[in-house]
């Protein structure tokens, strides 16, 4: 039965069903081929009822709004400005500045798409008017982009929190090193890319010197707000004032005093569009969510994760074995599937199989996170790509030569999180 209903899936997704579409069909299945099981069709539609019946879920509505809302704000440019007054004049200062805004963007959106389109809009065009190559900015954007998955908040934390149990406060504080380590690594690639290639320095300058006109005063008070952002909602969860949900609700109350009262870039005829998007966005994902649990709920009644267990305990005896094999299954999915529903699908499957490793379970959320960041801007389908593209106006397969280098820094950095364990737990609380 278990091979009857993996076998549905696949063809589902073979025939471009949607994800969700081919879950719900799979986790059906069983029902109705043998009545007398008993994942029947009411199973399903009450296990589907209570995956979504949670408050942690509240949390990926509430944080798609806020970063929708601080996107329209322009949060982005604000953000950018303040590092690229410290780093403008540096070799490879701007790039490595426009990495640190995605890190510090990923922070306020939650999301490697939503991160990659508003720091791509504002950097990509500025880097281009200096004279840096348009799919060299663009590639930085959707590399670096991907940090918006490792940075807490992350949305892709809270899925794998919502179907394996996980604390979400635990794996918030397990993303920020490697969230860092490969933020280094990407500015490393960054500075040396500019060192051998060079750099329009009068361009550069004038622009350095440009933003220098202002005083230090005016660019720290312009992104004050925005910088501001991450150390509340962070700083919230980890003192235990409130919990992530909270901090959700939070972060979207803070969004609009930031955007409409203090940056005035966002009016309150304009917060209903903004909320339609960001309904819009999350609809298809609380289905997924909801389709991910019942479908998780049939392979569990199935025995389908304990056997897979047992039969990879019993195939690999190696941890590092396992680890390797692991990552290099997620590469592969992370080019093909979409990060969502890849974590509400596998993160089931492997929990029990890194535990028979002895893997802890924030640290097996942090590296199937990591394998699907880097999926979301390799070469041919990555989600990041074609935003980056779009953004920019370079074409996909310039901008895929050019991010080569960079899944390269990022692969270095997952080797390091994958085997020493303690770059994702040092923060964690006992």
């Amino acid at each position: 039965m278990t091979v009857v209903l993996f076998v549905l899936f696949i063809a589902c997704l073979v025939l471009s069903f949607p994800v969700a579409t081919a879950m719900g069909l799979a986790a059906i299945a069983p029902g109705l081929i043998q009545p007398s099981f008993s994942a029947d069709i009411v199973y399903v539609i009450r296990a589907m009822v209570v995956g979504i019946d949670a408050t942690p879920i509240l949390a990926i509505p509430l944080f798609i709004m806020s970063g929708t809302i601080m996107a329209q704000g322009g949060i982005s440019g604000k953000l950018f400005d303040v590092f690229a007054y410290f780093l403008g004049n540096k070799t490879g200062g701007l790039p490595c500045a426009v990495v640190v805004t995605c890190l510090f963007y990923g922070a306020i959106s939650g999301s490697g798409p939503a991160t990659c389109a508003a720091v791509g809009a504002m950097t990509i065009p500025l880097l281009v008017s200096l004279g840096y190559d348009r799919s060299f900015c663009s590639a930085i954007v959707a590399t670096a982009g991907g940090l918006g998955l490792i940075i807490p908040p992350s949305i892709s934390f809270v899925n794998y929190a919502l179907v394996t149990g996980t604390s979400v406060t635990a794996l918030f504080s397990a993303g920020i090193l490697p969230g860092c380590l490969i933020a280094l690594l990407l500015m490393g690639y960054c500075y040396f890319y500019c060192r051998f290639h060079g750099e329009d320095r009068a361009k550069i300058m004038a622009n350095w010197n440009k933003l220098h006109s202002q005083s230090f005063f005016q660019v720290l008070k312009e992104g004050f707000w925005a910088l501001l952002t991450p150390v509340i909602i962070l700083g919230g969860i980890y003192s235990g004032i409130f919990s992530p949900t909270e901090a959700a609700c939070i972060s979207v109350v803070y969004a609009i005093i930031v955007s409409v009262f203090i940056y005035r870039s966002v009016t309150f005829a304009g917060l209903g569009t903004l909320l339609v998007e960001s309904v819009k966005s999350c609809a298809p994902l609380c289905a997924l969510l909801a389709l991910a649990t019942a479908f998780s709920r049939v392979l569990t009644l199935l025995n389908a994760p304990q056997t897979l267990a047992e039969f990879i305990s019993s195939s690999i005896q190696s941890k590092v074995s396992f680890l390797l094999l692991l990552n290099a299954a997620l590469l592969i999915l992370g080019m093909f599937i979409d990060g969502a529903p890849a974590i509400l699908i596998l993160s089931p499957l492997l929990m029990p199989i890194a535990k028979n490793y002895g893997i802890n379970p924030v640290h097996l959320g942090i590296v199937i996170v990591c394998n699907l960041t880097i999926g979301l801007a390799s070469p041919p389908f990555g989600l990041n790509l074609f935003v980056a593209s779009t953004t920019s106006g370079a074409s996909v397969v310039e901008i895929s030569r050019k991010v080569i280098p960079f899944i390269i820094m990022f692969l270095a950095a997952l080797i390091l999180i994958t085997f020493i364990p303690q770059i994702s737990l040092f923060l964690v609380k006992a």
